[in-house]
């Protein structure tokens, strides 16, 4: 990757540029707006690595490509102060915090189980909160991605396929190709781009569990588009319909604690991994997920900067996107049964619907998730 010159980028170590990124995963509570912000001021705004201007082009290629932003963004400084290595440094650090703590509150899940009255108050509470974090994501992301009929449309016949029990690569490749045909913006480049890589991925499934398990996580790694939210509707697919390692109480659990955690939301597929297949299975999901992340930075960040201004792709993935709305519309509607089984999660669910609308702070999702948990232990007790 060739990266503009500047004055301003440090030559640190690598053992710097991985302490660096470590205290940020450290500090990386309130989701991806909060952690992008903190990271901006202290490369961009205190310590001038690369100017304004640049730092929002490299985060709308980000914003398009697949993954979590926050991370590709550790790579790419890493990238500038300490080439490959640097970068390969840069975004383990980040993620090494939240991997660690979602491995042990994995294992501590899974040994000691959740059977005590308190564990199981707290996270009735806790599940409740999660559904309506879920329901503010399709929101959000919604509002962002559905911006003409067409879309909509995809989205709606998206979220019927997940219904029916269509097979969702089906649903999101077409929706692909409907919107770039109704654009005109039409490409065989675009499509074999898109097509190859995650059509290639399905064929891991046949593999041995651990296999499988990285196959899982190197699909979801390779559709979030908008957000870890998007991860949501494949990994509940794999873990939850097609392999029922779990039930959607525990994977409504497992985002519960990943809300909880100074992480990005998308390491709560540790926790899918651990519950599949123990120790290995959470470090191979985990892997999967954050492949792609490294790898658009170490193939070439300029390369997916070029890509990008193909129009015909960029329609194709508008019509991915919107896809990937209805799917978690549809699952959203599935984990809010699993949920919501009486009248007090309801309540807890309207309350925490109504905070995360509200609250702004940085440790807002934490903060609503745990006070969730509390009014699910108060509603435990008294009822």
């Amino acid at each position: 990757m060739n990266t503009e010159p500047s004055n301003s980028i440090p030559q640190e170590s690598y053992l710097q540029i991985f302490l660096r990124f470590l205290k940020f995963g450290l500090l990386a509570w309130g989701g991806p707006v909060a952690q992008i912000a903190m990271i901006r001021q202290e490369l961009v705004d205190d310590e001038h690595w690369i100017t304004s201007e640049r730092f929002h082009r490299v985060l709308a290629v980000y914003q398009v490509l697949p993954g979590p932003e926050a991370h590709e963004l550790c790579v790419y400084f890493g990238m500038l102060a300490g080439g490959r290595i640097g970068a390969i440094l840069a975004g383990l650090g980040f993620m090494l915090p939240g991997f660690l703590l979602m491995l042990a509150l994995s294992w501590f899940y899974v040994t000691y189980g959740i059977s005590s009255p308190v564990f199981v108050a707290i996270f009735y509470g806790f599940q409740a909160s999660i559904g309506a974090l879920i329901v503010r994501a399709v929101h959000r992301i919604g509002s962002h991605a559905l911006h003409d009929g067409w879309l909509w449309g995809i989205a709606i016949l998206s979220a019927a396929a997940k219904f029916l029990n269509i097979n969702f690569l089906i649903a999101l490749v077409l929706g692909g190709l409907i919107y770039a045909l109704a654009r005109r913006q039409f490409h065989a480049s675009a499509l074999n781009m898109i097509v190859v890589p995650i059509t290639g991925i399905s064929l891991a499934l046949k593999f041995p569990s651990v296999i499988q398990l990285f196959g899982y996580g190197l699909r979801a790694g390779l559709l979030t588009f908008g957000g870890a939210y998007t991860a949501i509707p494949f990994l509940q697919h794999d873990a939850v319909v097609a392999g029922a390692w779990m039930t959607n109480q525990q994977f409504l659990d497992g985002l519960a604690l990943s809300s909880i955690l100074p992480a990005p939301l998308i390491i709560f597929s540790t926790f899918i991994g651990y519950l599949g297949n123990g120790f290995w299975g959470a470090v191979v999901i985990t892997v999967g997920v954050f492949l792609p992340a490294f790898a658009f930075t170490l193939i070439g960040h300029q390369f997916f900067e070029k890509l990008i201004d193909n129009k015909g792709l960029h329609a194709f993935l508008d019509g991915v996107t919107a896809g990937v709305v209805g799917l978690i519309a549809a699952t959203a509607v599935q984990l809010l049964f699993a949920a919501l089984p009486d009248i007090p999660a309801v309540i807890i669910f309207i309350l925490s619907l109504v905070a995360v609308y509200k609250w702004k702070a940085k440790a807002a999702v934490a903060g609503i998730v745990l006070l969730a948990g509390l009014l699910g232990l108060l509603a435990k007790t008294l009822l």
